[in-house]
């Protein structure tokens, strides 16, 4: 559940974004609503998300997916320059966001998220 918790985020994170280009610097009310109320619900669920997925997984794959999804959607919607760097820049998004996913414990499992609680005045 929690991977698809980030699922939900990612895509709330890119539909605020967009909102956030549509509102043209806040002066169109309804995209710059949606802008607050999208980004409100991408933190929701990546927070539930967080629950079971490392937060350097977590984090990186909502970051680098939004960023390469949002590229694609200024490249093809928004009539923004498009380059061969700049395919090879989300390529490269996306392959780091794969080998990170591979590393360590996060490879096919979902961990429980550890804390270590922090001493306050000689208190646990």
């Amino acid at each position: 559940m929690s991977w698809f918790f980030l699922l939900l985020g990612i895509v709330s994170e890119v539909m605020g974004t967009t909102s956030m280009k549509m509102s043209q610097g806040f002066a169109k009310l309804i995209p710059s609503i949606f802008m607050f109320v999208f980004y409100g619900t991408s933190l929701t669920f990546v927070t539930l998300a967080l629950k079971k997925i490392d937060v350097s997984i977590a984090y990186a794959i909502w970051s680098g997916l939004g960023t390469a999804i949002i590229a694609a959607i200024g490249i093809l919607f928004f009539k923004e320059s498009f380059s061969l760097f700049k395919l090879l820049a989300i390529l490269l998004i996306i392959i780091g966001v794969v080998m990170l996913n591979m590393s360590g414990e996060a490879h096919g499992t979902e961990t429980a998220s550890s804390y270590v609680p922090i001493e306050k005045n000689g208190e646990q």
